[in-house]
């Protein structure tokens, strides 16, 4: 049967998965071991080792994050720096210059400002809603541009198409991490992105137990990945990826009811006295509103608010919270809350975080799928705290 022609919810339990079944087991049993017998015939790449990401731990999640995203292969890695740093380091080379969002996640922002160019590869910084910056900031050598479904800690769904037809009139790579997106919310080559990328420690694992990445995107693309990977080293351990097949399963019934939490919750804080701003794109008074209307599935399952009273203000509501766990990751079935000018974005200067639009008192929001009735409560008490 093809499973193209299945819903997401069935291609999370059934796509990639092997037939006959291993010893007639329905699930993939873990394959712990880094020794197979090998022949003459077999070309180096089909050799079975974990450092190779062939074993069927492997395999089956290539290709049930293939038939998830739409994409034409799919890789897993042992973290998402690991999956962004590999695409990064395997299809670009010296001399090549890269467009990025300005807004970038730490760890890519460090990549591309502090490592890339010691290889001979240079990052533009651009907003990605300014066609005209992009246009300007384009070169004869530019070659990528790497961009972010939704920006964190803001929560802003940028220009993706427009980007993706300034990909496909200057002859660029699109590359997005959608791991903020997910599969359930967005799917890239559904819009004509040629390469995405996630930190399956989120939203795709959902458990907040383990570290791996992805990368789904075209089948020629992917082979260089591939390539650049089994040089790197940083593939998955088959245990990681038993771990991972089995969060895939309920990413739909998680995120969906982490976009329906996300909402409830965006739409109490925006009605409250002590916040002084709600950033949720599916807020009808959100900026990102209509476009995340037409690009997004659902708002996703993070926002962040501000409040009247600032840091001060912002620790104290730390503190009074039960339900939410003071923590800077998100995906998880749990909510977490952090305070991103202390922790996410605890390495930019005062002045690069003001500039960002991040205040002392922004608290970003990662909600679980607990009821929202008592998520809510949760907040309110932490709210009317505030006045005492």
């Amino acid at each position: 049967m093809d499973d193209s022609s299945w819903g997401m919810e069935t291609r999370l339990i059934h796509a990639g998965e092997p037939k006959p079944r291993i010893h007639g087991s329905a699930i993939v049993p873990v394959f712990q071991g880094n020794v197979y017998e090998v022949s003459d015939e077999m070309a180096y790449g089909d050799i079975p080792y974990p450092r190779l990401s062939n074993l069927p731990n492997h395999q089956v999640l290539h290709g049930k994050l293939a038939a998830i995203s739409g994409a034409e292969a799919a890789l897993v890695t042992s973290s998402g720096m690991s999956a962004i740093s590999t695409v990064m380091l395997a299809l670009l080379e010296k001399g090549n210059h890269v467009l990025a969002q300005s807004t970038l996640y730490g760890g890519t922002h460090g990549l591309a400002q502090k490592h890339l160019p010691s290889l001979g590869i240079e990052t533009s910084l651009v907003d990605l809603d300014s066609p005209k910056e992009w246009k300007e900031a384009l070169r004869p050598e530019t070659t990528m541009f790497y961009v972010e479904t939704l920006t964190n800690p803001l929560i802003h769904v940028g220009d993706l198409e427009a980007m993706v037809a300034f990909c496909r009139q200057h002859d660029l790579l699109a590359v997005i991490d959608n791991t903020f997106g997910s599969p359930v919310n967005f799917r890239p080559a559904e819009w004509g992105f040629d390469i995405e990328v996630h930190s399956a420690s989120k939203y795709l694992n959902g458990h907040s137990d383990l570290i791996a990445g992805a990368i789904m995107g075209k089948r020629g693309l992917l082979e260089k990945v591939k390539h650049g990977l089994d040089y790197f080293g940083g593939s998955l351990d088959p245990h990681a990826c038993f771990m991972l097949h089995r969060g895939l399963r309920t990413l739909s019934l998680r995120v969906k009811t982490q976009n329906e939490n996300a909402l409830h919750l965006a739409t109490f804080l925006e009605q409250h006295s002590q916040v002084e701003r709600v950033h949720y794109p599916g807020l009808k008074s959100s900026p990102s509103y209509e476009r995340a209307r037409k690009l997004l599935g659902g708002g996703g399952g993070v926002l962040s608010f501000e409040l009247h009273g600032g840091r001060q203000a912002a620790n104290q509501l730390l503190d009074h919270l039960d339900l939410f766990v003071n923590g800077p990751s998100l995906g998880g079935v749990e909510s977490l809350v952090t305070r991103p000018a202390a922790t996410s974005h605890a390495g930019m200067s005062p002045e690069e975080r003001a500039k960002a639009g991040i205040s002392d008192g922004l608290i970003r929001v990662a909600v679980g799928i607990e009821c929202a009735t008592d998520l809510i409560r949760d907040l309110e008490r932490g709210l009317d705290a505030l006045t005492d």
